[in-house]
């Protein structure tokens, strides 16, 4: 006989709802609400379909499964922990990867324009041979990108070998051995020279005010894969520093910067920056062409 008052996922959900919501937990990690997240982490521990949950609502439960989608929900509201960690499961667009704390929970607006190959900026998508990719984290861009660029070979680089190793899972789920290549590396610092098509980074570049105020949820990620120095650009300064002399003539430099854009326009602005149109506007990626990018 169960011993708790939980017998269905309906039970867990309504119970989860309210914890959540009187925890005044963050979502900033994938869901929108207490309401998606206590669907997603209660089909997820349940191992049912994340796409179907009516039929499931009032199956009866084992004790065991009550015990376990309980413990979830406590770690999420007294621990604050993100629900991917929870779940070792994040998604970007139709993709799913494995993630665990030594790397951000992924989450990039330069993963909504992949699937359009960046159009209109690159031409043909099947003549791209060579992308970098600086601060890959998970690799989950760069894993994006060697699908919806089939001729190309990615370099996956990021300083942590921590975030690395995450990485290398994700490459070798996809089968993309030898075609993503994970690299650890001060940015360009032990990236073969050669001519990229494509320079993609999702780079830290929160500003240090705004880390001064972010929830505890975004605490229990990697802090080095978060900071961008006092105007969130120490790093974007180096990226756009590096670019010109690893691009390829019709190359381009693509970097997101999230809240930061009158930051970047006040570093970069005299370079003629594109702002590239995402879910957020025209505020969180920009781009800089080859040419722009060249100071004689």
């Amino acid at each position: 006989m169960n011993p708790t008052p939980f017998q269905t996922p309906r039970d867990l959900l309504r119970y989860a709802v309210s914890r959540f919501t009187a925890a005044k937990l963050f979502f900033g990690h994938g869901s929108a609400e207490a309401f998606d997240e206590a669907v997603y982490l209660i089909l997820q521990t349940l191992k049912l379909p994340l796409d179907r949950l009516e039929p499931f609502l009032d199956a009866r439960l084992l004790p065991d499964e009550v015990t376990q989608v309980l413990a979830i929900i406590e770690r999420r509201a007294v621990d604050r922990v993100p629900a991917a960690y929870l779940t070792n499961e994040a998604w970007l667009g139709t993709y799913p990867f494995y993630v665990d704390e030594r790397v951000l929970v992924p989450r990039s607006f330069i993963a909504e324009l992949i699937p359009e190959f960046f159009s209109p900026w690159v031409a043909d998508p099947d003549a791209v041979q060579n992308v970098l990719e600086l601060c890959t984290g998970s690799g989950c861009l760069a894993i994006m990108m060697a699908d919806a660029f089939p001729n190309s070979i990615v370099d996956a680089v990021d300083i942590s070998t921590d975030a690395l190793a995450v990485a290398e899972i994700n490459i070798r789920e996809y089968k993309l051995d030898g075609r993503v290549n994970p690299i650890a590396s001060d940015l360009y610092q032990n990236v073969p020279f050669k001519k990229y098509d494509l320079i993609v980074s999702n780079p830290p570049y929160v500003n240090s005010a705004s880390m001064a105020k972010l929830p505890p949820e975004y605490l229990v990620e990697p802090q080095i894969a978060l900071a961008g120095g006092e105007d969130g650009m120490d790093l974007v300064r180096l990226i756009v520093a590096g670019a010109a002399e690893r691009l390829t003539p019709d190359g381009i430099l693509i970097v997101e910067i999230g809240n930061e854009r009158d930051y970047a326009e006040a570093a970069f602005g005299h370079l003629g920056l594109t702002w590239l149109t995402t879910s957020a506007g025209d505020e969180a990626v920009f781009l800089l062409r080859a040419d722009q990018l060249q100071t004689d």
